[in-house]
This record gives structure tokens, C-alpha cells and sequence, in this order.
């Protein structure tokens, strides 16, 4: 399967306004020749770059000049208009100490009539003496310009952003992409808690012995059902999870050696608990171990029909989950009987539900704003004395949904600070119960010559 087509975003403008020196920041590498000389960039450069989160395809193109085809200006022009045809964005490029030019003026109406989304930078706007000329830019009708010093870097973030929300949807990762494979759902939970029971009254039929006596399932054992949607989930049974202390029988051994490898290999995992017993601290182990691989999970509060106190029993249950899987917090409960039924028909939606949420992806622009904001709520701490400049985050990948933090020394921080941003990023965008994995890269200047 190919790889998706990266978006293209051209940067374009009339000579020595700096486009590439603008390409090389975003670039953050120098790639493009920079001088104070017009006319230096001639043919297009081009670099693959990740500009908060997404990658793209960067075009440094020459400036648009006015002048006869047969020309080496003209050639050059017709190559930057090539490149305008092909791109996802255009960013037009104006010298804000120079302010509006009639040469700006025109090419602006050239750009409008190529109907290309156009992003408006204005820059060499370090200062304040630029600000004028930056507003005098709306006069374009291209929307909001945005102010940068691409040479010192200054308002390259703020454009990052704004490049990220203009481009179109980001298209799934061929691993990630949506297809007709069936969900992977494991079973799992300590012995005698009614797994098998409740695989059976999912399918509809006696598939699975089933009995009071722990331990009758041995092999992890895998059945498709087709729910009413009519979309597949493969289910697997799998044995009794107990203390290690307590498996001795090699037997045992395999048989759990085999659960803990359908654990591994599922998408979303239903921790069946006996609720007529409450949560065990096995219980809580196997949540833990359920969240270190990544799975998405449900509890599910078995045996409900035997509970003689159900709001005090949810309420305790409830509770300890809060306090022990801290880092699977709003983990979604289904309450039912797997031997009457009763409750059974909200345990497959809640595993639908669970596995959009550890599949999903947020927007690059959202996950920004919601950073920014996180950082004015609660600003980042002091490290030794120097406080961590954290400039931004991306979402990598998701099942489960994982997160990088970029910034100046992000690799020192917190343990709490990094539980504060999980928390934030879980209420924020609505993710329940999944494992988040936030990960923190310290960035360098790519403009520092190394001693």
C-alpha cells in the first residue's frame, strides 16, 4: 500500500522579502541559499518537513517577477507558477519593513485567481516598527497576515500552527487505516469470575464449558461474532489470571502464559470481575498489566444479580478503581449478569466506544490550543533553578493515543507536571479510560553551530 501523498505548501512572493530563509526555519535546516541579493533562489527547492505534528512537503520557490517567457525571470516565474498549481497552501510572503508594494499588490490578485487556500505572512517584523505595515497588509484581502521574523525565529511557532490548521485532513497511516478486520477483544480476569459464561451468552450458545470449579478454561480460545451492526469481533477466552506466587502446575503456567499473550495481541480487553466479591488487588494487577501493553479496557462488574447492595458495592468498586489505576481514569464499568442476560446488551457498545477512543487522533491545530492553554493554566515548573520552555506537542500515533512534547529541556520534567498534562489532555478531548503515553523530546536550535 503507498505511503499518503504529503501535503504540498509553497512559500511564494516577490524577490528578497525572505521566503528562503523562511523555508529554512521551517525546513529547521538550512537547505536553501540566503543572501541580501534579489534573484538568488532560482530553481525550486524542496524538503519534507514536521511542522507541528504533520508532515509536509516544503517548496521554496523564486520570486514572482513580472517579465517576458523567454526570459530567465519569465522561466522562473512560469516554474514558481507550476509550483502555486500544485499546492495544498500557498504562503505569500510580503517585507513588512518595506510595507505593501503595487508589485505585492498584483500578485496577490494573481494568487486569488488561482484559487489556492493562501496564507498571508508578513515578515521581518521583529519589533514594533513593523506593525503598521502589517496591517496595512489586510488591504490584500487574503485574510489575517501573520507577523514573523523568520530570521530570528520570532511568530515561526504561531505560523506552524496556522499552516497546520489551513492544510487538509490528514489521511490514515496505512497501519491505522479503517478496514474490514474484525475488532480484537480479550477476556480476561481472575479464575471463576464468569468469563467463559459470559462469552457464551454473547454468542448466544453453550460454546464454552462453564461450572463453578476454577480453571476450567485452559487455552486462550478465539470465536467471531458478528454484532447487529453486522461488523465482526473476534472474542477470546482466555484462563483465570492468578497470583504468580500460586501457579505451579505447568499446565498452569502455559495456560496463562497463553492469556497474557491474547491480552497482548487484542485491541480492547474486558476485565471480567465478580462483583458479588468486589475488586481484588489481582484485579487491579491485571488492569495494570492491561494498561502497559496499551489496550483499551472495559470492567465489566459480573455476578450483579448476586449483589445484595449495588449502590454501596458501585460505589466502593467505583472508588478503588479511582485510586488504584489513576493512569486509566474514567475506565468505562458495564454492570451485568452473564447467566441471565440481564445488562449484557451495553457491554459491546461500550467496546465499540472504547475502541474509537484508543483509536482516535486529534486535530494538530485543537491539540495546540489546548497546550497553550494548558501552559497559561498551570505554567511549566522550575528545573534547577531555569524554568522548561515547552513550545509545543504532536500527536504520533494513536492505539493508544500518544503524544510528544517538544521544547527547551522537555526531557526534565516532572513526573507530576507530565500527570497534569494527561489529565488535562484525557478531560479535554474526551478520553476515558485509554492509556495516553506522553513523551518529551528536548529540541536544538538548528541555527547553533555545534562548538
Amino acid at each position: 500500500m503507498l505511503p499518503p501523498r504529503l501535503p504540498i505548501v509553497v512559500i511564494a512572493g516577490r524577490p528578497n522579502v525572505g521566503k528562503s530563509t523562511l523555508f529554512n526555519r521551517l525546513a529547521g535546516r538550512r537547505i536553501a541559499l540566503v543572501a541580501d541579493t534579489p534573484g538568488v533562489t532560482r530553481d525550486r527547492k524542496e524538503a519534507e518537513a514536521q511542522l507541528r505534528g504533520r508532515m509536509v512537503k516544503l517548496i521554496d520557490t523564486a520570486g514572482l517577477e513580472e517579465s517576458a517567457p523567454e526570459t530567465l525571470a519569465g522561466r522562473m516565474r512560469a516554474s514558481s507558477a507550476s509550483a502555486v498549481s500544485q499546492a495544498d497552501l500557498v504562503l505569500f510572503v510580503l517585507d513588512s519593513r518595506a510595507g505593501v508594494t503595487p508589485q505585492d499588490e498584483h500578485f496577490a490578485q494573481w494568487l486569488r485567481r488561482q484559487g489556492k487556500p493562501v496564507l498571508l505572512v508578513a515578515n521581518k517584523a521583529e519589533g514594533r516598527t513593523a506593525t503598521s505595515s502589517i496591517l496595512d497588509a489586510y488591504s490584500l484581502g487574503l485574510g489575517d497576515p501573520v507577523g514573523v521574523s523568520a530570521e530570528h525565529g520570532e511568530g515561526v511557532a504561531d505560523l506552524m500552527s496556522e499552516i497546520a490548521d489551513a492544510l487538509p485532513p490528514e489521511e490514515p497511516a496505512a497501519d491505522e487505516a479503517h478496514d474490514d478486520r474484525p475488532l480484537k477483544l480479550a477476556i480476561v480476569g481472575r479464575p471463576n469470575a464468569g468469563k467463559s459464561t459470559l462469552l457464551n451468552r454473547l454468542l448466544g450458545e453453550e460454546r464454552q464449558i462453564t461450572g463453578p470449579e476454577p480453571g476450567l478454561t485452559r487455552d486462550a480460545i478465539a470465536v467471531i461474532l458478528t454484532d447487529d451492526e453486522g461488523r465482526e469481533i473476534e472474542i477470546v477466552d482466555t484462563a483465570g489470571l492468578r497470583k504468580r506466587a500460586r501457579i505451579e502446575a505447568p499446565l498452569e503456567k502455559m495456560s496463562v502464559s497463553s492469556a497474557i499473550e491474547a491480552l497482548k495481541m487484542a485491541e480492547v480487553v474486558v476485565l471480567c470481575l465478580d462483583a458479588a466479591e468486589g475488586i481484588h488487588d489481582q484485579d487491579l494487577q491485571i488492569a495494570r498489566l492491561v494498561e502497559r501493553e496499551g489496550r483499551a479496557c472495559i470492567v465489566a462488574l459480573n455476578k450483579w444479580d448476586a449483589v445484595p447492595d449495588r449502590n454501596a458495592t458501585r460505589k466502593a468498586i467505583m472508588e478503588r478503581l479511582e485510586e488504584s489505576l489513576a493512569q486509566m481514569k474514567g475506565i468505562p464499568v458495564v454492570t451485568l449478569s452473564a447467566l441471565t442476560g440481564a445488562g449484557i446488551e451495553r457491554l459491546l457498545p461500550a467496546v465499540r466506544a472504547a475502541h474509537e477512543v484508543w483509536n482516535k487522533r486529534i486535530p494538530t491545530g485543537e491539540l495546540n490550543r489546548w497546550f497553550e492553554h494548558a501552559l497559561e493554566t498551570h505554567q511549566a515548573p522550575l528545573v534547577s533553578g531555569r524554568r522548561l520552555k515547552l513550545r509545543y506537542v504532536t500527536q504520533a500515533k494513536a492505539r493508544p493515543p500518544t503524544f510528544v512534547v517538544f521544547g527547551t529541556r522537555a526531557e526534565q520534567t516532572p513526573e507530576d507536571y507530565s500527570r497534569y498534562l494527561v489529565n488535562s489532555l484525557r478531560d479535554t478531548f474526551k478520553l476515558p479510560g485509554t492509556p495516553i503515553r506522553l513523551q518529551f523530546r528536548g529540541t536544538k536550535n538548528p541555527f547553533v553551530e555545534d562548538s
